[in-house]
């Protein structure tokens, strides 16, 4: 199963620069979309519900704003829209989708740079989910968690990180719980198969960063521990253009 997320930043604007000649190219089992910024009457139905998929939408109750989407060629046994606390429900950062071998988590974490409440607020949604994630594997459930956590982990995971250490995407208290997170057995996967320093998944718009490869990898597939055996590739398309973001992909079995 060939698994890819990817932050468009408008799913109208990427549509117009090639979305789904891309999707058709790729033919990704799974299609994991974050910041879609639309409701699905907002975009032509080739995109609302794409041929050979199953679509699910969750679009922020504010216009315009956040919201994700999962397309998948295999019709979930169920699928979940929100962890059950309202402050972080109506933002539409959440999908969860019930397959035999595992649970798929679609997240959209929140940004943290506007300001100090926001930060909280990502702190407090980053804490949320882990719980949230710990109550379904106490249920058994093994889960394989993508999309754009807006947090370079580690120094290898952006280019200047000397500079941003005091940057919501990379303060100490945000890696912390990255770090915390992955303590509780959760695995990045990427890292699993890359150690190489200059792979990034976002750049910023401003003097030519993707060009000169000025990144942050934002964008991760986490694996519970019991799953990494069913992984057989985890990667990044810098390639692939459309937004800020690029995709990354989890090819796993079962």
């Amino acid at each position: 199963m060939n698994i890819v997320s990817w932050n468009v930043n408008g799913i109208r604007a990427v549509v117009k620069k090639g979305f789904l000649e891309w999707v058709d190219k790729v033919s990704p089992d799974v299609v994991c979309l974050q910041e879609i910024k639309a409701r699905p009457d907002q975009v032509e139905p080739l995109v609302a519900e794409l041929p050979g998929y199953h679509s699910a939408w969750n679009p922020a109750q504010r216009k315009g704003y956040s919201g994700v989407a999962t397309f998948t060629k295999k019709k979930p046994k169920t699928v979940h829209w929100d962890m059950g606390i309202k402050r972080f429900d109506i933002e539409g950062r959440y999908l969860r989708h019930e397959f035999p071998k595992f649970d798929l988590l679609n997240i959209y974490f929140p940004n943290g740079t506007s300001g100090e409440e926001r930060l909280q607020y990502k702190l407090d949604y980053y804490d949320a989910f882990l719980d949230h994630c710990q109550a379904l594997r106490a249920e058994g459930r093994e889960l394989v968690i993508c999309g754009d956590l807006n947090t370079a982990h580690k120094a290898i995971d952006l280019k200047n990180p000397k500079q941003n250490e005091k940057n919501s995407g990379f303060l100490p208290i945000e890696r912390e719980w990255m770090d915390k997170f992955a303590a509780h057995g959760y695995i990045d996967t990427f890292r699993e198969f890359n150690k190489e320093p200059d792979q990034y998944s976002w750049w910023t718009y401003r003097a030519g960063a993707r060009e000169r490869n000025i990144g942050w990898r934002l964008d991760y597939f986490f694996v519970t521990e019991g799953l990494m055996k069913r992984v057989k590739n985890s990667y990044i398309t810098p390639e692939v253009m459309g937004s800020d973001h690029c995709p990354v992909g989890l090819e796993i079995t079962g």
